[in-house]
């Protein structure tokens, strides 16, 4: 049985024991005659493909077993050798397309044909196991390289200590291939630390990572701004913050610098343990530190202060944030005005809403939902309406619970004046429309209309 391709600069013909090369050729259809010359390796008139050009026509393949089928046949020809790059090609190929008999079998023979080895190999094989997630062959290429009288590399071993560690059941494996793994020439190093320090902390026992902490100076190795960070998340997980602070101060003591994400861990652990005043002294630090802060930072202790009832702290870090060059954004002014409201400060908020409109902020709904319901609850009925008002202004609907706030306290309210009335009327005028959330409190506006209308008949 033959199988025929036809490619723009190749045609080929794969039969049992044979293989046809055609010189580049345009690509013809069924109906069209073909150029009749064809080249027989067995035939004797032509020397067989050389090995590039037959690297070249398995790279071309899609059908990872048409390309197996080829490197096979190319195999069986007399005096042919496959170059050592036509291995790595197919490799790539059938381990993607998950034919593991078949990629172990092309491993057989390039161990037989004496192919100088390069680390490049190991590379690929960690690497389709990977995509593949087979930890079991991830773990068994590690052998394999020493199979092939080659030295594995570190960064070989740390991805196969990734992929191992990726699944919980294969920790302990990773931790044996860790500690053995010296035994055969290669030397852990920080990022290899690194990940069993992560792993065994995500699995709940951070006295192992500590004490692979501690063994990473003994045996010489430096840790990086990762391995301590790796256990200050953990101790603030299992809210452990002094912990993670003594940590700290020691990372600071042997000169590292700690980067922003080390901060965010600790102020957002010392703000969860309402240690704000810790939390703050450490936001004053940091600069003096090398590390500026950033928006995130101030943020995380602003929410901090609002949530504690300490708006008025609040306030002051938004002050320092502007001292120091770094400009409040969207969830800097949200958290502020809800911690202001809930403080009954409304006045203060109203100018904080009042700079965010002006900085080109648009109201959020939660922001509008704050102040609203601040003004209703003391009565400030106008007041509510005018940010009602502005908000709609600025293409923010209010949100259903804001309308279910304001609207059953309007019916209540005696309005002589009329304000209440025009103020909301104007509000309406604008919210009116297709998309409108206000037919949601619809039970409020009714009893809004229905005193309207008793009120005009009254005058007539």
């Amino acid at each position: 049985m033959h199988r025929a391709f036809v490619r723009s600069k190749t045609l080929i013909t794969v039969a049992s024991n044979r293989i046809f090369f055609a010189p580049p050729l345009p690509l013809y259809s069924q109906n069209q005659k073909q150029p009749a010359f064809h080249f027989n390796s067995n035939s004797g008139n032509t020397p067989f493909g050389s090995p590039t050009r037959v690297q070249k026509l398995i790279a071309s393949q899609s059908d990872p077993l048409l390309a197996k089928e080829i490197f096979d046949v190319a195999s069986r020809q007399p005096n042919f050798r496959h170059n050592y790059s036509t291995y790595l090609i197919l490799i790539l190929k059938l381990g993607r397309s998950k034919h593991f008999s078949l990629l172990d079998h092309l491993l057989r023979c390039l161990k037989s044909d004496s192919h100088p080895i390069t680390p490049t190999l190991f590379t690929y094989l960690i690497r389709v196991y990977s995509e593949a997630d087979l930890p079991d062959k991830a773990l068994k290429a590690f052998y394999t390289i020493l199979h092939f009288n080659c030295r594995p590399l570190p960064k070989h071993l740390n991805r196969i200590l990734e992929i191992l560690v990726s699944h919980r059941n294969y920790i302990r494996p990773a931790f044996d291939l860790f500690k053995d793994a010296h035994r055969y020439g290669v030397e852990p190093d920080t990022k290899s630390y690194n990940i069993l320090m992560r792993a065994f902390c995500l699995n709940g026992d951070i006295s192992i990572a500590y004490s692979l902490f501690n063994k990473m100076f003994k045996r010489d190795v430096v840790p990086d701004i990762e391995s301590y960070r790796i256990l200050m998340q953990a101790l603030c997980r299992k809210s452990q913050v002094n912990g993670a602070v003594d940590l700290l101060e020691d990372m600071l003591n042997k000169g590292f610098v700690p980067d922003s994400l080390t901060y965010t861990t600790l102020l957002n652990s010392l703000c969860r343990k309402k240690k704000l005043r810790e939390a703050y002294k450490l936001l004053c630090r940091m600069k003096v530190k090398g590390c500026n802060p950033d928006i995130v930072h101030y943020n995380t202790v602003i929410l901090g202060f609002c949530r504690e009832g300490r708006a008025n702290d609040a306030c002051k870090v938004i002050t320092d944030m502007r001292a120091n060059g770094c400009l409040p954004n969207l969830v800097s002014y949200r958290t502020l005005v809800g911690g202001l409201c809930d403080m009954g400060m409304l006045d203060e908020a109203s100018k904080y809403v009042e700079e965010m409109l002006c900085k080109g902020f648009s109201p959020h709904f939660a922001v509008v939902h704050a102040l609203v319901k601040g003004f209703c609850n003391v009565g400030r009925v106008e007041d509510a309406c005018g940010v009602l008002s502005k908000s709609l202004e600025h293409g923010e609907a209010p949100h259903v619970d804001t309308w279910m706030v304001i609207m059953p306290v309007i019916c209540e309210v005696d309005d002589d004046g009329g304000k209440i009335s025009g103020a909301l009327e104007e509000v309406l005028k604008i919210e009116i429309k297709g998309h409108t959330r206000i037919v949601d409190a619809g039970i409020g506006l009714e009893n809004y209309l229905i005193r309207k209308i008793r009120a005009n008949s009254r005058v007539f």
